[in-house]
C-alpha cells in the first residue's frame, strides 16, 4: 500500500524533530566524586549540535546583588597587601627570626573584608610575550631592585616601563648563555625533553625561568617577600610562573618526588643549617635521578668562608647519597656544580651510619602544608609491585601518557584517562569559544581545585601557564600533576594565597565551593579571588546553582560583570572599581 506524500512528509518531519530533541538534550557528564566527596555527578554541558560545533552559549546577566558595604584596606603598603605574609603583629611577636620565621605564613585570625587599592596609574598589563622583557612601571612602582642590582642587569627603569635585560648575579653573559652552559656541562640535562619541571630557589625576578619557557621548560620560581623589593611581583607581572615562599622552618608546599631539576644561583640559603634540613627538603621534592644545579661562590672561590661552606655541602650531600656529576667554570669565571639524586636504594643501605635516617611515615599525602622540616630522607617511590617508579616520558609525551605516580594504584588509570577526556571535551566545546572570555588577554591562570590538571592540559596549546592548586582537604593528586610536566601547590582556600595582588588573569574553580563553605565564609573566598585577580580578569566557575547563587551576588556587589550559562557556568569579570575613602 503506497504512503501518501502528506503522510510521508509528516513522518520525515517527526523523525527530524525527534533527532533534534535527542541531540539537543545530549549531555557529557563527569563524575567529580573522586575529587569532590560531597558533590553528585553533574552534566558538564548540553551539546549545541550533534556535531558539537564550537558555538557561543547564550548567557544571562546575573543581576542579584549581596549589597555588601566594601572598604579599602588600610594596612601599610595596602596596594601590595598579602594577609598571611603581612601580619606584622604576629611577626613582631616572634621569639626568633633566626630561621626565616618572619618570612613564613602568619595568617590573621579573621580574614580581612577589605579590598586592596590599585596603584596610582595602574593599567592593563603588557601582553605576553612582550611582557617578559618589559612591564608598566606604574603597575609595580618599586625601584629598590633597580638601584640595588643596577650593576647586574636585573631590571632597569626606562621611561614608563621597567625593562628586564635578562641579567642576574650569576648570568654575566645573559640567561641564554647560562642555560646553554648548564646543558653543555652535563648533556644528560636536555631542556624541554627529559627536563620539563624545574624549581628555581631564590629566583630574583625569575629571568632564569622566563627564558627557559622558550625551551618548553616550566619553572616554579620562588623567593620570599623580603628586602629585595617586589621581585616575585615583577615575575608575575611579566607573565612568568612564580610564588612567594622561603625555606625556613617549614616544608615547601610542593609534592614528594616532583621536580626534574632544582636550581640555585646565589640564592642565599644556608643549605647545611640544622644538620642539612634545607637539603633534605630539596631531596624530598626532587624526583629520583633528578638534578640540583648550584651556582654560588663556594663552588669556585677558595677563601676560608667559602671553603667552610663547600666542605659542609660535601658532608651533607654524601650523607644523602647525592653524587657530583659535573663541576666546572664558565667563560666569565662563574662556577657550577651539579648533583644527582640516587635512582637506587642500595646507597642508603650501604651507608656506614644511617644519618640522616630514612623516613618511616608511609602515609605521605598532603603532609607539607604547615609541616616542619624533617631530619630524614624519604624512601624512593615504588609502584604497586614494589618496583622503583620510572622517570616520566619525555616532553610532550608525559602530558598525556600514564604518570608514574599512578602505578601505586592499579585502578587509578581509568579514572585518570576518563578525567582527561572529559576535560578536553569541556574546554574545547565550551570554555574556549562558548563563553565570553577573551583568551588572547589571558596569561597567568590559576585552577583552584586542579584534580589531575585536566583543565590545564586542555589549554596547553595556548600561550598561558596554569598554577594547579590542590586543596589540602581534597585527594592528593599533586605528584601526578608534576608527572604530567605541569606545576602546582597545596593550599587551603580558607586562607590567603602566597601571591601579590593583581597577579592572575583568570581563576578557575570547578565544584570547589560546595565543599569549601562548610569550613569558611564564601565572602572571604570572594575577597581573596578579588585580591589576586587583575582588573579585567576573569573568574570561571563550574558548580551547582546553589553555589552559583551564593557566589554570584557577592561578585555583583564588587561591581563585577557576572554572566550565567546553562545554569552551571558562571563567568565573572573584575572591573577597575574600588570603593571610595
Amino acid at each position: 500500500m503506497a504512503i501518501s506524500p502528506v503522510i510521508f512528509t509528516f513522518l520525515v518531519l517527526l523523525i527530524c524533530v525527534t533527532i533534534l530533541i535527542f541531540t539537543n538534550n545530549a549531555t557529557y557528564t563527569i563524575d567529580p566524586i573522586g575529587f569532590y566527596p560531597d558533590v553528585q555527578p553533574l552534566a558538564h554541558f548540553s551539546s549545541p549540535t550533534p556535531q558539537r560545533q564550537r558555538l557561543p552559549l547564550k548567557g544571562d546577566p546575573f543581576l542579584d546583588d549581596a549589597n555588601i558595604a566594601w572598604n579599602l584596606c588600610k594596612a601599610p603598603f595596602a596596594a601590595d597587601y598579602i594577609p598571611c605574609l603581612d601580619n606584622f603583629m604576629a611577626i613582631k611577636a616572634l621569639k626568633t627570626r633566626r630561621h626565616m620565621e618572619h618570612r613564613e605564613r602568619h595568617c590573621p585570625r579573621s580574614s580581612p573584608h577589605c579590598l586592596v587599592p590599585l596603584p596610582n596609574g595602574y593599567k592593563v598589563p603588557v601582553k605576553w610575550p612582550k611582557s617578559r622583557d618589559m612591564i608598566w612601571y606604574d603597575n609595580v612602582p618599586h625601584t629598590k631592585l633597580v638601584e640595588y642590582k643596577k650593576e647586574q642587569n636585573w631590571v632597569v627603569k626606562s621611561e614608563d616601563y621597567l625593562v628586564f635585560p635578562g641579567g642576574g648575579t650569576q648570568f654575566k653573559e645573559g640567561v641564554n648563555h647560562y642555560t646553554k652552559f648548564i646543558e653543555e656541562t652535563l648533556p644528560a640535562i636536555q631542556w624541554g625533553k627529559n627536563i620539563r619541571v624545574v624549581l628555581d630557589v631564590g629566583c630574583g625576578v625569575a629571568s632564569f625561568g622566563g627564558y627557559l619557557l622558550d625551551k618548553n621548560v616550566i619553572t616554579m620560581s620562588f623567593a620570599p617577600k623580603d628586602e629585595h623589593e617586589a621581585q616575585i611581583q615583577f615575575a608575575l607581572e611579566r607573565g612568568i610562573p612564580a610564588t612567594l615562599s622561603v625555606i625556613g622552618t617549614q616544608k615547601l608546599t610542593f609534592p614528594d618526588n616532583g621536580f626534574d631539576l632544582i636550581h640555585c644561583a646565589r640564592c642565599r640559603v644556608h643549605w647545611d643549617a640544622d644538620g642539612g634540613k634545607p637539603l633534605f627538603e630539596l631531596n624530598r621534592i626532587l624526583r629520583p635521578g633528578g638534578f640540583f644545579a648550584w651556582s654560588a661562590t663556594p663552588v669556585y672561590r677558595d677563601d676560608e668562608r667559602d671553603r667552610k661552606v663547600w666542605n659542609a655541602m660535601v658532608t651533607v650531600t654524601k650523607s644523602m647519597c647525592w653524587t657530583v656529576v659535573a663541576k666546572t667554570l664558565d667563560s666569565s669565571g662563574i662556577g657550577l656544580v651539579i648533583y644527582q639524586k640516587p635512582t637506587s636504594s642500595s646507597c642508603y643501605q650501604e651507608r656506614k651510619e644511617s644519618t640522616p635516617p630514612l623516613c618511616e611515615n608511609n602515609d605521605r599525602k598532603n603532609i607539607s602544608w604547615y609541616a616542619k622540616l624533617s631530619g630524614c630522607l624519604i624512601p624512593l617511590p615504588v609502584d604497586a609491585e614494589g618496583n622503583l617508579q620510572s622517570w616520566p616520558m619525555p616532553w610532550p609525551l608525559r602530558l598525556t601518557g600514564t604518570p608514574p605516580s599512578l602505578s601505586i594504584d592499579l585502578h587509578a588509570g581509568d579514572t585518570f584517562f576518563n578525567d582527561s577526556r572529559l576535560w578536553s571535551e569541556l574546554v574545547s566545546d565550551v570554555y574556549r569559544d562558548g563563553l565570553s572570555i577573551n583568551w588572547s588577554s589571558v596569561r597567568n591562570v590559576m585552577d583552584m581545585n586542579a584534580g589531575y590538571a585536566g583543565f590545564a592540559t586542555a589549554l596547553i596549546d595556548l600561550p598561558l601557564w596554569v598554577m594547579n592548586v590542590v586543596p589540602i582537604d581534597m585527594p592528593d593528586t599533586l605528584t601526578t600533576i608534576f608527572d604530567r610536566g605541569l606545576i602546582g601547590m597545596y593550599h587551603d582556600w580558607c586562607e590567603s594565597f602566597n601571591t601579590y595582588p593583581r597577579t592572575y588573569d583568570l581563576v578557575h574553580a570547578s565544584f570547589l565551593f560546595k565543599h569549601l563553605v562548610k569550613r569558611c565564609d564564601i565572602v572571604d573566598v570572594a575577597v581573596e579571588i578579588d585580591r589576586i585577580l587583575r582588573p579585567d580578569g576573569y573568574l570561571l566557575v563550574q558548580d551547582s546553582m546553589e553555589m552559583i547563587n551564593k557566589i554570584g551576588p557577592v561578585l555583583r556587589s564588587l561591581h563585577w560583570s557576572v554572566t550565567l550559562y546553562e545554569n552551571q557556568f558562571l563567568v565573572g569579570r573584575k572591573s577597575f572599581w574600588r570603593p571610595g575613602p
